[in-house]
């Protein structure tokens, strides 16, 4: 299975994470792709759908590969992404976001996976823009 997502890196370095109530995780913001649709798309498109932002790319940062709770193989593909525009609207997939300094993100990311994403940013979690 094929998803993507994000790591949005707002102006003073701080990360958001996302909180899923369907599994009362934190997580970052990611979704499977559309079968026609490329990584990129699916990213852009799926951290839009679960925060409201609508957001560019950056840089991609590592992958993720596990077996979602049905034992298939996944892989996840993340980019750290600016905002360029929208606003948080809490939904059915996310009902609340945290901005974090990176190292707090990590603490508070459910899964050691998605935290290790975060590794790639580097000790500030801020790149040039």
């Amino acid at each position: 299975m094929r998803a993507a997502g994000g790591v949005i890196v707002g102006d003073d370095g701080k990360v958001l994470v996302a909180h899923r109530p369907r599994y009362d995780d934190w997580s970052l913001p990611k979704g499977k792709a559309d079968p026609d649709e490329s990584d990129e798309d699916c990213a852009v498109r799926e951290v839009e759908e679960e925060t409201g932002w609508q957001c560019r790319l950056v840089r991609e940062l590592p992958s993720v590969r596990y077996h979602d709770r049905y034992g298939r193989p996944k892989i996840v593909r993340y980019w750290e992404m600016a905002i360029e525009g929208g606003e948080f609207r809490a939904n059915d997939e996310v009902d609340e976001v945290a901005w974090l300094d990176v190292a707090e993100a990590r603490r508070r990311l459910s899964y050691d996976r998605d935290a290790s994403v975060l590794d790639a940013l580097g000790e500030l979690g801020k790149t040039a823009t």
